[in-house]
């Protein structure tokens, strides 16, 4: 097994929330995310011929909105359409963005893709102490589950950097500083691609 592979085993993917009510137009918009769609898409090829575990970390509330956060609860009190609700079309993933056999998906109802889920717990199960993160949005749920990860003691944390995003570029690249100012990696997808994870 090549050097690379072996490295590769004990690396996860998480790509975070790259569902349709953040990517399009509506109150979860992120307006820098419909930009990065493509190279998120490129990482995660990558991370397939890689053979790195993919996990995919979505939202999924309850429709009457019992299960979100107190400044988003006003989104599920009337008839409109409820922000990615399960079974929603808006909590679908984006085209071309496709959950495959053997990838895992994790629902979470905060910013943190560890608060009160079992991330943790699976990824210590597997084997893993290096995390790539990809997605939206930077100061919310990717900074927050980066932070989660260092406070773990996870060994590796990556962000790529023109694979997130965020409603304004000036916020993203506030937020990638902070996250590299604690030990976090950011590199381009193009960097990621040439390395050896």
């Amino acid at each position: 097994m090549a050097e690379a592979e072996l490295k590769s085993k004990n690396t996860a993917l998480l790509v975070i929330d790259m569902q349709k009510d953040f990517i399009f137009p509506g109150p979860m918009h992120v307006k820098g995310g419909a930009a990065v769609v493509p190279n998120v898409i490129k990482a995660v090829e990558v991370a397939r011929s890689r053979e790195i575990p993919i996990i995919w970390v979505v939202r999924e509330h309850d429709p009457l909105g019992r299960d979100v956060e107190l400044f988003r609860r006003h989104l599920y009190a009337d008839d409109k359409p409820k922000p990615t609700s399960k079974g929603s079309t808006g909590a679908e993933l984006v085209d071309g963005l496709v959950i495959k056999d053997g990838d895992y998906k994790l629902v979470k109802t905060r910013f943190s893709a560890f608060f009160n889920t079992h991330l943790h717990l699976y990824l210590q199960g597997a084997g893993i102490n290096k995390l790539v993160i990809i997605g939206v949005q930077t100061p919310n749920c990717i900074r927050q589950t980066v932070f989660d990860a260092v406070a773990l003691d996870y060994h590796k944390v990556t962000v790529i950097v023109d694979a997130t995003a965020a409603a304004t570029p000036d916020v993203h690249v506030a937020n990638i500083y902070d996250m590299t100012n604690i030990g976090v990696a950011t590199p381009t997808l193009e960097e990621w691609c040439k390395s050896e994870e």
